[in-house]
């Protein structure tokens, strides 16, 4: 009964949440004009949903969320800003706009490679990803993320993060958590683990992200969480030792690395992975995942400084997992993003 209670009132809730966000970006789109720092309108040559198609697919995914609520697979969600927070943030996001749209309009991108944080860090990253002021490199930037992405997926990218638990819900059926380690790559400002310490509150868990300000977001969000540790590092060189542990996962990490340090990224995952090991990867969709939804991916890298996501789109992520010995296991879709499971083949631990 428990369960069926909050399955509900979670149901309810992220209705709720999408229809508010829906709102949230309408308003911007309204401020950015009334600014004269809207968009130049974009004609995508694919196929793209209408507004009232995207809105019934955030609902879709919403029920499938709290299914997997009502099933017991992981607990609801109870990681939001608290609302004081949540209008500050919202305040200071539509404060930055101007800033955003013109740095969009005149094509800069490259700012953050000034900052102080930026030394040190590879050119890939030190840039103003979607146009946003800092790029990842800030405090600011970091107290901001999590409002912008939720605007940006009309309230979905708890949900869309969370379609990853049931299949770790599943490996980790019948195990001892607290025999089980897991790795989060690129776990940003900690929402994802945060979920994924509620789920599995027994197991031992560690974030790495490449940016100080996003870990120390991270570190504040999960304050609370016993056995959560977060470290400094580039997805590139991991400072975990070899075959080490017992799932990985990445969440919308891969779209915004160059073709080579996708795979080097791959084979670091590969690496400190056990044998038999879960991977569990989220990202965008690819070209013909949602062929109704081609226009949107056609559009998002010109809305947003997103340099390798065409590149993104049109890679064979299967071969590329296949290549560093980890074998996809299942594919699945969840609105715009693309969840795949893969386990490490024992013939790779072999050869190391």
């Amino acid at each position: 009964m428990a369960n069926r209670f909050e399955a509900y009132a979670h149901l309810a809730g992220q209705t709720f949440r999408a229809g508010y966000y829906a709102a949230v970006t309408r308003a911007m789109a309204a401020a950015a004009k009334r600014a004269g720092a809207a968009p130049e309108p974009f004609t995508p040559a694919r196929p793209t949903p209408r507004e009232m198609e995207l809105f019934r697919d955030v609902l879709r995914l919403q029920r499938r969320d709290a299914d997997n609520v009502l099933n017991g697979v992981y607990p609801p969600p109870r990681d939001d800003a608290p609302l004081l927070e949540h209008i500050d943030a919202l305040r200071r996001m539509f404060a930055d706009l101007p800033r955003s749209s013109e740095r969009r309009k005149e094509g800069r991108a490259e700012e953050a490679a000034s900052l102080p944080q930026a030394e040190g860090l590879p050119e890939y990253y030190a840039r103003n990803f979607h146009y946003q002021t800092d790029g990842y490199l800030s405090a600011d930037s970091a107290k901001l993320y999590d409002l912008q992405v939720e605007t940006l997926f009309l309230g979905s990218g708890g949900a869309m993060r969370r379609q990853a638990l049931p299949a770790i819900a599943e490996f980790v059926r019948g195990r001892d958590q607290r025999d089980l380690v897991l790795l989060d790559v690129a776990c940003g400002t900690g929402r994802f683990l945060g979920q994924l310490s509620a789920a599995f509150p027994a197991m031992p868990m560690t974030g790495v992200d490449l940016s100080a300000a996003y870990v120390a977001e991270a570190s504040e969000h999960l304050a609370e969480r016993r056995g959560v540790r977060l470290m400094q590092g580039n997805a590139e060189a991991l400072s975990i030792a070899d075959a080490s542990q017992d799932i990985v996962t990445c969440v919308f990490l891969y779209h915004e690395l160059p073709n080579a340090v996708r795979r080097t990224v791959t084979a670091e995952i590969a690496r400190v992975l056990k044998p038999g090991g879960l991977f569990m990867f989220v990202d965008s969709l690819q070209w013909g995942d949602r062929p109704d939804y081609d226009g949107l991916l056609e559009g998002f890298p010109v809305r947003f400084h997103e340099p390798y996501y065409e590149e993104y789109l049109s890679d064979d992520l299967a071969a590329m997992f296949a290549a560093a010995g980890l074998q996809p296991v299942e594919t699945s879709t969840a609105f715009l993003s693309k969840i795949i499971a893969s386990r490490k083949t024992p013939a790779v631990q072999a050869d190391a």
